[in-house]
């Protein structure tokens, strides 16, 4: 008889491959809103076909996070309407994930990983580095949902971030945005240390209020 088999770990797709990697151009801001994603360009310059390039941009239009244009796909322009419905959804998301982060009490092996990211951005920051800060808030954002036991909420504030951090890119060179952004998130570190949700979530509500008016100022300007 034969002995049961342990089914095979299926490798990534070369589909999700280029969803990621197109996903993490974006929101680092290498896009340019209105810019055409065209599947032919794409492909030739990630060097796969044309299939899974079109997977992956129907992934990332259900995402919202582009648009349809004729035959081709582009990184919408927010307007303050925009923003203000996807910054309403983070204000219900991540002060709520944030308290259940406290919640759970993570200890200091589980707090070293945001411990690093806050360390590389205070550096970034002293540097005058915005590509470099931004690169470690994005870490510090993993750091922290990493915290969160729901996983369901942490795919939700992925994808309602994402929509916004390409504008985050024209913000983190300002010395002053760097250092506001510095210190709440060391509020907000510091809390989760403590198991404190109440401050964890008040925290994450300073940030976002922030972050906010920064991108409306920045969309009006547009």
């Amino acid at each position: 008889m034969i002995a049961k088999l342990q089914a095979l770990e299926r490798p990534e797709s070369l589909s999700d491959r280029v969803y990621a990697t197109l996903r993490e151009y974006l929101r680092a801001g290498r896009i340019a809103a209105g810019q055409p994603l065209q599947e032919a360009a794409l492909a030739a310059q990630l060097g796969v076909s044309r299939t899974p390039v079109r997977e992956a941009l129907a992934r990332l239009a259900t995402d919202g996070l582009v648009v349809a244009e004729g035959r081709s796909f582009t990184l919408p322009e927010l307007s303050v309407a925009d923003i203000e419905d996807i910054y309403a959804l983070r204000f219900l998301l991540e002060p709520e994930a944030l308290r259940l982060a406290a919640a759970s009490r993570p200890d200091r092996a589980r707090l070293a990983p945001l411990r690093s990211a806050l360390d590389e951005m205070a550096a970034a920051h002293d540097a005058g580095d915005g590509a470099a800060f931004m690169e470690a808030n994005y870490r510090y954002r993993d750091a922290w949902t990493a915290l969160v036991p729901n996983a369901r909420l942490v795919r939700a504030i992925q994808l309602y971030a994402d929509h916004v951090r390409y504008l985050r890119a024209f913000t983190l060179d300002d010395e002053a945005v760097r250092a506001g952004v510095l210190k709440r998130l060391k509020q907000l570190g510091a809390a989760l240390a403590a198991g404190d949700g109440e401050a964890a979530a008040q925290a994450m509500r300073a940030h976002l209020e922030s972050a906010k008016r920064i991108l409306l100022e920045i969309t009006a300007r547009r």
